[in-house]
């Protein structure tokens, strides 16, 4: 899907702003309040907008630690241990990946002693073959789609 500089103006509001009215934001961007719905609505059925909840902090949700946990499958049991991974609440994303294991999972944890616990529930599972863990000590780049958005943006422009 096609992302053009109209678009790219109406995601860059949703990122600074997520909290505004649709009214607002057509005003904002001079354009009528049923073209920003429609666009909103386009970009969502396109899958270029995912969500509208709040970001959350599993820090401040009492879990401070964050690692991420390889996981190397045996053959053939990658669909059944995505889906055991879902059942545990301290992941909160996995990916399948090429490289060094199978899995790559991001989890949260109170402590290391918790963090511990964790990864052995994860060892347990039928069709871990074994895990690598690594724990991040500080972030450096917070989450973030905006830059991406503004190239997206520039390189709509320039092929106008």
């Amino acid at each position: 899907m096609a992302v053009d500089a109209l678009d790219t103006r109406i995601l860059r509001l949703l990122i600074e702003q997520p909290r505004t009215s649709v009214r607002e934001y057509a005003r904002i961007l001079g354009v009528a309040r049923g073209t920003l719905q429609a666009r909103l609505d386009r970009m969502e059925r396109d899958g270029v907008i995912t969500g509208t909840g709040p970001v959350l902090s599993p820090a401040a949700l009492g879990h401070p630690v964050l690692a991420f946990v390889h996981i190397e499958v045996t053959q053939g049991r990658l669909d059944e241990v995505g889906d055991a991974l879902a059942a545990v609440p301290e992941i909160v994303e996995a990916f399948s990946i090429t490289g060094g294991g199978d899995l790559i999972t991001r989890v949260v944890a109170r402590d290391n002693g918790h963090l511990e616990d964790i990864v052995q529930r994860l060892i347990g599972m039928p069709g871990v073959v074994r895990t690598r863990t690594e724990m991040a000590l500080r972030e450096r780049v917070p989450h973030r789609l905006l830059p991406l958005v503004e190239a997206v943006g520039r390189a709509a422009d320039r092929r106008r």
